[in-house]
């Protein structure tokens, strides 16, 4: 069994990413960087340090709608990371909306999970919750920068349903996921999109991340990208 990481055509609202990426699970390591260990430990630091602002004024819509087709390859965000993270997967025809799939394994909790369109277990989970960005930052910006990382491939994962709602808007400090061989390259993901957008965090949250990858100092910080398998096969044009 193994996870995936094909990554979803950067798209213009994108910002650049920095650093690189080293995981529990190889299989995740492909198309990312070779740079050196202790990228992740070490970009703790360079996160802003402030405390948590008022949700008020937050609103799903002020991200935009959802699952934007921001990198203009005809298909939503949404399908684009199913298709990214779904093993088996198969699609509705020749359109791009997948309709079924499994997650082999899910990575919150290290079990099978089955993806069918309509009945589904599988959320799309922002690492960094968008209501968790709101109030470190993102309520400072323009429209076109939410947009952006609420459809980032970087921010996104195919995850557990149920899992997913219970960690709601959690950063590292109150949420981890249950599967502990996962939590070092899920921390490392969370500052890698918290260093990309210049989002801040609290200062349980910044301890948080330091006690999780003190214990993996080989791990890198996750890049995006262009896709490093076979390209979508519903690109537009």
């Amino acid at each position: 069994m193994r996870f995936r990481t094909t990554v979803v055509g950067a798209t213009a609202l994108l910002i650049a990413v920095t650093g690189c990426e080293v995981e529990t699970d190889p299989g995740r390591s492909q198309g990312t960087s070779t740079a050196g260990g202790g990228e992740a430990l070490a970009a703790v630091d360079t996160l802003t340090v402030k405390g948590r602002a008022p949700r008020t004024g937050y609103d799903r819509d002020r991200f935009g709608s959802a699952w934007a087709d921001t990198d203009s390859n005809g298909c939503g965000t949404r399908d684009d990371i199913l298709e990214r993270d779904l093993e088996d997967v198969e699609f509705d025809g020749s359109t791009c909306k997948v309709v079924s799939g499994t997650l082999d394994p899910d990575p919150y909790t290290g079990k099978d999970v089955t993806f069918t369109r309509g009945r589904s277990q599988v959320d799309i989970d922002h690492l960094v919750s968008l209501s968790d960005a709101w109030q470190k930052g993102a309520r400072q910006w323009d429209a076109s920068k939410r947009i952006a990382l609420a459809n980032d491939p970087l921010n996104l994962l195919a995850v557990d349903a149920g899992t997913n709602r219970g960690k709601g808007d959690g950063d590292t400090a109150t949420w981890l996921p249950p599967n502990k061989g996962y939590r070092c390259t899920y921390v490392a993901g969370q500052v890698a999109v918290k260093k990309k957008y210049g989002l801040w965090v609290t200062g349980a949250e910044k301890a948080a991340m330091k006690k999780v990858l003190s214990g993996c100092p080989g791990q890198r910080l996750p890049t995006g990208g262009n896709p490093t398998n076979a390209p979508n096969r519903f690109h537009a044009g």
